[in-house]
């Protein structure tokens, strides 16, 4: 059990559990950033279903697991919010460079680059859609990927390299769409509710899987949604939540799931991660550095506009945000808007040397937060988002004395 999950030892506690017939219905996989929790929630849904005399073996080829392998099994529900197409274009590097060389890892990376795509293509199951007014517009882009990605599958025989790659560009750009559109920045009540549904009718094919990452970005009739479910869930059904976060749960769901435990991974074991993972031989860096070096824009371009942002409005003048968004791709990428915000973030850390800079500092993070806000729950353009982060920071500054100058 849990082969692919490397260097992670809460896997031997939960195998025990598993065996011992131990596992509850509700458990919690709590752990910092890139430390392989969704990739163990995936594996537990995959051991939990398979149907083989000795369950878990990752060569198992029961039906069951097969599905779970490609992630098409009708009996595991994906929701939460995700970067999700920094991995997509990590895998199919490495899927198209195994291909080209004929590499033994051709499977492999395969499989990687399909299990990548369907984590995004997952969070939008009509399941959790329905009744969505946004589902007819999301259905179309989840088809055209699908229908492409039937290119790719298996069992069916891969085409000429020419012809592959176009292939894996269309899934790229189309899943970027995809994410930039409609994915949520926090997971809706109306999923929580249909889960809910999903989850009380009984399964012809064994034990279902609710997943819920990032379960602590939740409004408050959510985690209210999600709480009633957890008080009472149906039989044949096992919940797991995954966090960065565990604190930022609130604590009448942590009192009911089994936290497990995910530790931070050494840079020597990250630097593993990406060779075995990713076939990337040469990079000698952590996971999410190497996930940031498929970003259309570079991290260091990103916190440099954002660092040039803040100083136009700290020296009392008015950054040109037409030119900053387009220096920045246009945020095409989620996380390119989280990079350049962060990077405003440090570079106003100065302020908190004087009292006048720690007030104009809170009211400067709060702007951060809203402009975050304006985009990833409410859909404003980043150009009209920052536009108004510009007015608000620039009225902070001037309230305040043009505090801002000492951050610069």
């Amino acid at each position: 059990m849990y082969e692919n999950i490397i260097s992670q030892e809460v896997c031997a506690l939960l195998e025990n559990d598993i065996r011992g017939g131990a596992l509850p219905g509700a458990l919690l996989f709590s752990g910092p950033v890139a430390s392989g929790k969704l990739s163990c929630a995936l594996e537990s849904a995959r051991i939990l279903s398979c149907t083989a005399d000795i369950a878990g073996n990752w060569n198992c080829s029961c039906p069951q697991c097969l599905k779970n392998k490609s992630l098409v099994s009708h009996n595991v529900l994906l929701a939460g919010p995700r970067d999700c197409t920094l991995e997509i274009a990590a895998s199919r590097a490495a899927f198209e460079k195994a291909y080209e060389a004929h590499a033994p890892s051709e499977n492999a990376t395969r499989y990687l680059f399909l299990r990548s795509v369907r984590k995004l293509t997952m969070r939008f199951s009509p399941v959790l859609l329905q009744d969505d007014d946004k589902l007819s517009k999301i259905a179309v882009i989840v088809s055209e990927i699908d229908e492409l990605m039937e290119i790719v599958d298996f069992p069916h025989e891969l085409p000429e390299c020419k012809k592959l790659f176009e292939t894996c560009e269309k899934i790229a750009t189309l899943c970027q769409k995809l994410e930039a559109t409609f994915l949520y920045d926090s997971i809706p009540i109306k999923h929580i509710r249909n889960m809910s549904s999903w989850a009380h009718i009984k399964s012809s094919e064994g034990k279902k899987t609710v997943i819920l990452e990032n379960a602590e970005r939740m409004n408050e009739g959510a985690r209210n949604a999600l709480l009633k479910i957890l008080e009472e869930p149906p039989e044949d059904v096992v919940f797991i939540l995954t966090t960065a976060q565990r604190s930022a749960v609130m604590p009448t769901i942590l009192s009911r799931v089994r936290t497990y435990n995910f530790r931070q991974r050494t840079g020597e074991e990250q630097r593993d991660v990406v060779r075995r993972i990713f076939r990337n031989e040469q990079y000698d860096g952590f996971i999410s550095e190497y996930m940031e070096t498929f970003l259309p824009v570079q991290p260091d371009v990103l916190r440099e506009a954002a660092s040039n942002f803040f100083s136009d409005i700290a020296n009392g003048k008015i950054p040109d945000v037409a030119h900053t968004v387009m220096l920045c791709g246009k945020f095409d990428v989620r996380l390119e808007l989280r990079i350049f915000l962060d990077g405003i973030a440090r570079a106003q850390k100065k302020l908190l040397a004087s009292a006048a800079g720690v007030e104009a500092s809170a009211l400067c993070m709060d702007a951060i937060r809203q402009c975050w806000n304006d985009v990833a729950i409410y859909n404003q353009s980043p150009t009209g988002a920052l536009e108004n982060l510009t007015r608000t920071l620039s009225k902070i500054n001037k309230l305040n004395g043009a505090v801002f100058r000492v951050a610069v």
